[in-house]
């Protein structure tokens, strides 16, 4: 196979990848204006179901919008020799090849978020203010955008120089050692996400003592489910969409509330939510997930082993001098299809554990509380409850609003 052969499979898996995203774009924003199904009549009055439909329009269009400049982006970097170019840019400041990646990546990454910039700013201060979503002010913004620059830069950049290093120190076995790194840093960051990384952006207080708090702990004893460290998060001070999640293990095991969760749902609902979330505990589909993507991480980074070497990677992209760093842009234009198929197969998985979980609540707990909350929040994030089945099966790491509804008054 010759590099420009590889190229126009790289411009190939690029152009079917935007095509099928449109096509099912399309799909499914035919399914906007359907007619409520029965039980879910009582989520929307005709007012509120005309502003989810235009909600769910206008980010539709401005989704087509955004992919089409940044494939045409992505496509004139490819065609004209962009990479070429920084890494000609990159390699003027040092010889060392761990270095030049971090320079190159990190004109990339920045030069990226900075063109996404004004499409991030419009979602959130023009769609997102217009349908009544948006609490972030100018500051938050931006702040938020340095902070993210900084974590990429000192977690990214020594994640990859670490890599890199690797591979100058052990070859085509740098992948065992890569994997080993990647792999005690995603259980440090499931175990430390919420005391070191959370701080960063958002204020989390322990939940004050109450009626909720009193409700939760029984709930906990009632499941055997010691579950002493419940916060709450100022998710207020972004957008008034509601969450809540469970993280870390043992000892460091906490869940998580949004204010706005607080403010929109009954406390029994709050409990109902929670019981879901401790369902996803007791079931161990946290574990599975964090053990699939170490799996999943382990074989991304053996099949990248067989090829990192080959110059064949770095001349289709139009770079003259074979590296690490642009074999790796390379590889991963390549191995797209197949994360896509992953990614796939861990929806499939998703979408049973959410019913596993729920079937846990309504057995432990109570299913119409549950139903009902689901309800508001589909409601207060104007959510699509007619989403096309296609949609769903390549989207949806969850069931949609009706089928987990259908499954709880089962």
């Amino acid at each position: 196979m010759t590099d420009t052969t590889l190229f126009y499979i790289i411009i190939a898996i690029l152009i079917i990848n935007f095509i099928v995203d449109k096509i099912l774009d399309a799909l499914n924003a035919k399914h906007f204006k359907d007619k409520l199904p029965e039980d879910l009549q009582d989520v929307y009055d005709d007012v509120e179901y005309k502003k989810s439909q235009n909600y769910k329009a206008t980010n539709y269009k401005f989704g087509i919008l955004t992919s089409t400049f940044s494939i045409l982006l992505t496509l004139g970097f490819l065609f004209f020799d962009g990479f070429e170019f920084v890494d000609n840019i990159a390699r003027s400041y040092s010889d060392s090849p761990i270095i030049i990646a971090l320079i190159f990546f990190g004109i990339i990454m920045i030069g990226s978020d900075i063109v996404s910039t004004p499409f991030s700013y419009y979602s959130t201060f023009v769609i997102e203010e217009k349908f009544g979503f948006n609490k972030t002010t100018v500051k938050t913004f931006i702040l938020d955008k340095i902070k993210g620059w900084l974590m990429m830069a000192i977690v990214g950049g020594g994640i990859l120089a670490l890599i890199i290093w690797f591979y100058q120190v052990t070859g085509n076995h740098f992948w065992l050692y890569a994997w080993g790194l990647v792999a005690v840093f995603t259980l440090f960051m499931n175990m430390f996400y919420s005391k070191l990384i959370v701080p960063l952006f958002n204020k989390q207080t322990p939940l004050e003592a109450g009626s909720l708090r009193d409700k939760i702990s029984e709930y906990a004893q009632t499941v055997g489910f010691k579950l002493d460290k419940i916060f709450v998060i100022d998710g207020s001070k972004r957008s008034t969409k509601a969450n809540a999640y469970f993280s870390g293990f043992g000892s460091e095991k906490r869940v998580t509330l949004y204010d706005t969760l607080i403010n929109d749902l009954e406390d029994e609902e709050i409990v109902a939510v929670l019981a879901h979330e401790v369902g996803h505990y007791k079931k161990k589909h946290i574990i599975f997930n964090l053990f699939a993507s170490i799996l999943l991480t382990g074989l991304t980074l053996f099949i990248l082993s067989l090829f990192i070497s080959n110059p064949l990677l770095s001349n289709a992209l139009g770079v003259e001098i074979p590296s690490f760093h642009i074999g790796l842009i390379a590889f991963g234009l390549l191995y797209s299809p197949i994360s896509e198929i992953t990614g796939l197969i861990m929806n499939l998985f998703s979408r049973k554990f959410e019913y596993q979980a729920d079937d846990y609540a309504k057995n432990t707990y109570k299913g119409e509380p549950l139903i009902t909350s689901l309800k508001k929040l589909s409601k207060n994030s104007l959510s699509n409850l007619t989403p096309h089945p296609a949609y769903v099966f390549m989207h949806y790491s969850h069931p949609t609003l009706l089928e987990r509804i259908t499954n709880l008054k089962k």
